[in-house]
């Protein structure tokens, strides 16, 4: 009984009970003494975040099913469904009583539920993906953020809206709140935003977007953990938070999220198989029986050979294991003689020799290739919004000559042409970057609806995929939209050599390609319920290759034959 996709939530019950919530839509209950797995339980969908009640015999989990579901503690046995969002539920937590839980989605609402499953309330107001929440000491009340920038405060025993915090815009993805009503917000930015009777005071905290801030109100600890790889430990003292215990994360560590055990450690959620542990008294790290996990987030054709790579960091080629990068890599990039890698360390890699060829502050998530000046040049897009430029010279592997900021949080997907670089980014933004001297020619807030995940170039323009469910052309800096088939967000999208052909697929397990000739969809298939983390095409078989989370890769045909596993 293991996990083998990542691992997105994790909760403690004191030193007694761990859960995990993972992209193998699995939730684990670990005995916490021996790390030994008790039971686990199957959402239909990625499972985002878990919580336990305040006594420990029950378990929420929140997933991209659209659901929160209740769970009895040890058996697992399903208590309640929680129904009614319309987008994935990015974090469900219990009242302080114990009798209520509020649910958070990325269909910008709130759901307070009682423990049967019926909804009592539902709380509107923000305007972008709802993203954590925290009930108030009392249960009376709870605080909630969001990709709209602001902290919301909101009565939870009518619904109604109390209080807005406007935090400037800035994306906030947590928060914690302590007894006293003091919110502890981190933002995109690496800040630390400390919200009480005094006044809002902002703490740099970090390099990068800070993931997650958990809060011991018996200790009066707090913990921010970043995507610059690393944990901060803080204490609360005289209404300044004062730190007293850091690390760097080993490559395994998502930097995601993380609870207390106990009073000198804290449990992480990692790209393997199990939890990690650390010792902030000691600075021990216990990684022990935590395998790689086996998802692929990248496939490639290079020459004759068929890459992947995923989050255990090793370069398959035609299946087979080759160079070992060592940690989670995103995309794979053909560039000359070499094929460029990176991911969660921020390092960028050639993966066919395993040289490592730049190091950046924040992770890296895709890349594409261009000419200048008749030099071939690639661009690397990171989560802090830069895109690194490389350089191809005659001689020698790759060599980084720059960045160019491009957005203010993640690049999502990054496409080039003869004469622009268009990238689209985690706030539903896209970008139009002239090659010639990488200015900004024209930038679209809203491009999509929702948030953009990828882009590849078609014939005069660019094509983008989304959490909206669209497919848009871009042309001229203007879009024709379309509907896909897929029901859950667009994860990835290429086109076909001769441009005539799209392929997108979905975190749902989705693939479906659209003729741009007829402008309609002509094939949809299935071929896992796991997500489908990248699509390429394949010029020997002239269909579309795809890489999966389920660690597979699937050869979709493009007329009446079926899918069919590529490895």
């Amino acid at each position: 009984m293991k996990h083998v996709a990542p691992i997105s939530g994790i909760a403690c019950h004191g030193e007694t009970f761990i859960a995990t919530a993972g992209y193998d839509n699995q939730v684990i209950l670990w005995d916490a003494r021996s790390k030994q797995p008790l039971n686990r339980v199957v959402h239909d969908h990625l499972a985002n975040q878990c919580a336990f009640s305040p006594d420990g015999r029950l378990l929420v989990s929140a997933s991209s099913d659209y659901t929160a579901r209740i769970w009895e503690v040890p058996s697992l046995r399903l208590k309640a469904a929680l129904v009614g969002h319309e987008d994935d539920v990015e974090m469900a937590a219990f009242s302080p009583d114990g009798r209520s839980v509020a649910t958070c989605s990325r269909d910008h609402t709130i759901r307070l539920f009682d423990l049967t499953g019926r909804c009592r309330h539902v709380l509107r107001g923000h305007t972008a993906d709802v993203i954590s929440i925290s009930w108030s000491a009392d249960g009376r009340s709870l605080v909630s953020s969001s990709d709209d920038g602001s902290i919301r405060r909101w009565d939870a025993v009518d619904g109604e809206a109390l209080d807005r915090i406007d935090l400037g815009g800035i994306e906030t993805d947590t928060i914690a709140l302590a007894s006293d009503g003091t919110i502890f917000a981190g933002d995109d930015e690496g800040r630390l935003t400390v919200i009480d009777a005094g006044g809002t005071h902002a703490l740099q905290a970090h390099a990068a977007g800070i993931k997650r801030v958990v809060w011991d109100d018996r200790k009066r600890w707090l913990i921010s953990l970043s995507y610059d790889r690393s944990v901060v430990v803080w204490r609360q003292e005289e209404g300044r938070l004062v730190r007293f215990a850091a690390s760097s994360l080993p490559s395994i560590i998502w930097p995601r999220s993380c609870a207390f055990l106990g009073d000198d450690r804290i449990a992480f959620v990692t790209f393997g198989s199990s939890y990690a542990v650390w010792n902030h008294r000691t600075g021990d790290w216990d990684l022990d029986g935590i395998a790689p996990a086996i998802s692929l987030n990248a496939v490639a054709r290079h020459g004759a050979d068929t890459y992947a790579i995923g989050d255990a960091g090793t370069l398959l080629i035609n299946g087979r294991p080759s160079t070992r990068i060592g940690s989670l890599c995103n995309f794979l990039l053909p560039f000359g003689d070499a094929v460029l890698t990176g991911g969660q360390m921020g390092q960028v890699y050639d993966a066919v020799s395993g040289e490592m060829l730049h190091q950046h502050r924040s992770p890296l998530n895709c890349g594409t290739v261009f000419t200048r000046n008749g030099i071939p040049h690639a661009a690397i897009g990171t989560y802090t919004g830069e895109a690194l430029i490389f350089e191809l010279p005659e001689s020698g592997p790759p060599r980084m000559v720059g960045e160019v900021r491009m957005h203010d949080n993640a690049i999502k997907g990054i496409a080039a042409n003869d004469e622009y670089l268009f990238s689209v980014c985690a706030t539903a933004a896209a970008a139009f970057h002239r090659i010639s001297d990488f200015s900004l020619h024209s930038y679209i807030d809203r491009a999509h609806d929702r948030i953009s995940n990828a882009c590849t170039s078609i014939d005069d323009g660019f094509a983008s995929v989304g959490r909206d469910l669209k497919l848009r052309l871009w042309r001229d800096q203007s879009a024709e939209a379309y509907e896909t088939p897929h029901r859950h967000s667009v994860k990835c999208v290429a086109a076909s050599p001769d441009r005539r052909l799209i392929a997108t697929g979905s975190y749902g397990g989705t693939i479906a390609v659209f003729d741009l000739d007829k402008r309609q969809w002509t094939v949809e298939r299935k071929p896992t319920t796991s997500g489908i983390s990248c699509i390429a095409y394949d010029p020997v078989s002239s269909d579309f290759i795809a890489s999966s989370y389920d660690g597979h890769l699937y050869h979709v045909g493009l007329g009446a034959a079926a899918v069919r596993a590529a490895d």
